[in-house]
């Protein structure tokens, strides 16, 4: 009960304050060790990437649960147990390990710029949230590249992260993002990272194969709900394309939020795009039922913020049936 009433609290949190500002961002922080971690082992010890990409892991991950642990012992001592300074502590912590509202925030910038046709300023916007080259996309392409950013870090930004602190509480958080950051930062296939981020590339992968399905399966309970109210939702849709597509991206996690949320919306996602200059070819996800819209920008945001309300509640149930 104290862990998930203080993970429900950083829910809250994160939907009223998003990313202040005026806050350092543990991810930053985290960030940052990752790439002085990587220069400091680049240069002891050169010409022996792989092995240097497990020892990045090791100290990343090490240092990432250590600094909160200990802050979380010495208040816990000074409490003598678990009290409201934990708890607020975990609150805080919860909420800024979440990414639900800046993801929708970041996003709906997308499509405020599409819906005024200021499709530069849209590219801008785009780039700041997306990993592909944003030069050569047209309006449908910008659309389509939002809506993809929005159902892939459903999982990792929003329902991972929350499962992770769900389970193994607020260190368990930690953990998930120090994996999460060292993928997005050094586990690209390219000459450089192809060694140097197989390590970190392989654990983020594991530490995803379930939470990628369950964010499947709640973005398309999220559609279900949702069609009840509006239209633009096919639940039905989405639990059939979830299953036919999911796979359909050489990642073994990336396309199921991507899936469930193109059936949902009756659209067509993925498919060939530019990275550093490279035309990669990759399957689409879905159906081109109809165009995509800047409105579908706003409805994926929607599931996104549905499947974590589901995934939140499904915690609770799961904690109160063990506690009966």
């Amino acid at each position: 009960m104290f862990r998930l009433s203080a993970l429900t609290a950083g829910v809250l949190l994160d939907w009223i304050f998003g990313e202040p500002s005026v806050l350092v961002h543990p991810v930053i922080l985290i960030g940052k060790l990752i790439s002085r971690t990587e220069s400091w082992l680049r240069r002891l010890r050169p010409g022996r990437e792989k092995s240097s990409g497990y020892l990045l892991v090791l100290i990343v991950i090490f240092c990432s649960m250590a600094v909160p642990g200990l802050i979380l012992l010495a208040v816990s001592r000074l409490e003598k147990g678990q009290g409201s300074i934990t708890w607020c502590l975990t609150a805080f912590w919860s909420f800024q390990l979440l990414a639900a509202k800046s993801l929708y925030q970041e996003s709906g910038k997308v499509r405020k710029a599409l819906e005024v046709s200021d499709r530069e300023q849209a590219r801008r916007c785009v780039s700041m949230i997306v990993g592909r080259d944003t030069e050569r996309l047209d309006e449908a392409g910008i659309t389509r590249a939002a809506v993809e950013t929005v159902a892939e870090n459903t999982s990792d930004g929003v329902i991972a992260p929350l499962l992770f602190m769900a389970l193994f509480g607020i260190l368990g958080g930690f953990f998930y993002k120090a994996v999460n950051t060292m993928d997005s930062m050094v586990g690209y296939k390219n000459e450089k990272y192809l060694l140097f981020g197989r390590a970190a590339a392989r654990l983020d992968d594991l530490c995803n194969f379930l939470p990628a399905r369950i964010t499947g399966c709640l973005l398309t309970a999220a559609a279900w709900i949702l069609g009840m109210l509006d239209p633009a939702y096919d639940g039905k849709n989405a639990w059939c394309i979830y299953r036919r597509d999911r796979r359909n991206h050489a990642s073994p996690n990336s396309a199921h939020g991507e899936a469930a949320c193109a059936g949902a919306l009756h659209v067509r996602l993925a498919g060939d795009a530019w990275y550093f200059g490279q035309l990669h070819k990759k399957p689409y996800i879905g159906d081109d039922d109809r165009p995509i819209e800047a409105e579908d920008i706003r409805r994926a945001g929607r599931l996104m913020a549905a499947a974590e309300l589901l995934g939140l509640l499904l915690c609770w149930i799961i904690c109160l049936e063990i506690t009966v």
